[in-house]
């Protein structure tokens, strides 16, 4: 069994599809590799996710400590960011071959 932020998972795909895996977090996660993004542009880059799914999966994110959320308050408007943290920089490798198959997958069997 493995063990990650309370949760038990039987094996380490499990665990690493537990916390990057649904239609969207992996997505989330590749637009942030780049830069860091205010909600909004990351809204922008995925036209077809819902306002509250994309919050509740980019609080699910932080919760793993995977994505980091700064809020800026020195004058309003209100201004928040979302980064990859240093534990979720890790994923970037990942997460590119994952968008590299995508790729082969739409030039050779598409």
């Amino acid at each position: 069994m493995y063990n990650f932020k309370g949760k038990e998972y039987p094996c380490c795909a499990s665990l690493t599809m537990g916390v990057i895996g649904g239609k969207w977090k992996t997505v989330i996660l590749f637009h942030l590799i780049e830069k860091p993004l205010r909600y909004n542009e990351l809204r922008k880059e995925m036209p077809m996710v819902t306002e509250r799914t994309l919050s509740l999966q980019l609080k699910k994110l932080e919760e793993d400590g995977i994505v980091k959320r700064k809020v800026y308050t020195s004058k309003p408007p209100l201004k928040v960011e979302y980064s990859l943290t240093d534990f979720g920089k890790t994923l970037i490798p990942l997460i590119k071959s994952i968008a590299n198959w995508g790729d082969f997958v739409v030039e050779n069997y598409a």
